[in-house]
């Protein structure tokens, strides 16, 4: 039988107050079935666009990218020209699910630290997103991250079951 959701497991994350435990589930249970989700699969197959959708390679590389962009923007720092340059070469296929899976694990890494650093005083501050600089706040960041790492890890599982099904396997 496998393990149920890590929100589930009565495990709380080290160093990481209750009020962000929920996004250090949420980032934790991504990576966990992002490995499951693209275990044996070729860059061709990481990188093929079913019917036009994105492909999972874009999905997994662009949950690493926008989860270290929302984590800089809620330290209060714009982004660097490293990290535009990352957002626009997000579709460039080419890389393997294990250098992209490293990618994500190390941003997770960075932003699991990240979390624990944050103290619960700071989790209302305002911020600002983007160069039209629109309202959030620390809090929403993070659970923004938490969230939106979710959803493209959806899309990667569900775009590999398509390739795989296209694929006859």
């Amino acid at each position: 039988m496998s393990q149920p959701e890590f929100w589930m497991r009565g495990v709380t994350v080290d160093g990481i107050s209750p009020a962000l435990q929920p996004v250090a589930h949420a980032l934790l249970q991504a990576m966990e079935d992002l490995e499951g989700a693209v275990s044996g699969l070729s860059v061709d197959e990481l990188w093929t666009k079913p019917g036009g959708a994105a492909s999972a390679g874009f999905h997994l590389c662009h949950l690493a990218g926008s989860l270290d962009r929302l984590t800089t923007y809620a330290r209060g720092e714009a982004l660097s020209r490293t990290q535009l340059a990352a957002l626009r070469s997000e579709q460039e296929p080419g890389a393997s699910a294990a250098e992209l899976l490293a990618h994500a694990r190390a941003t997770v890494d960075r932003v699991l630290d990240q979390l624990r650093a944050t103290p619960d005083a700071s989790l209302d501050e305002p911020r600002h997103v983007g160069r039209a600089r629109l309202p959030s706040s620390v809090r929403g960041l993070l659970y923004h991250a938490g969230e939106h790492t979710s959803r493209h890890t959806g899309q990667v599982i569900t775009t590999v079951k398509v390739v795989r099904g296209l694929a006859g396997g």
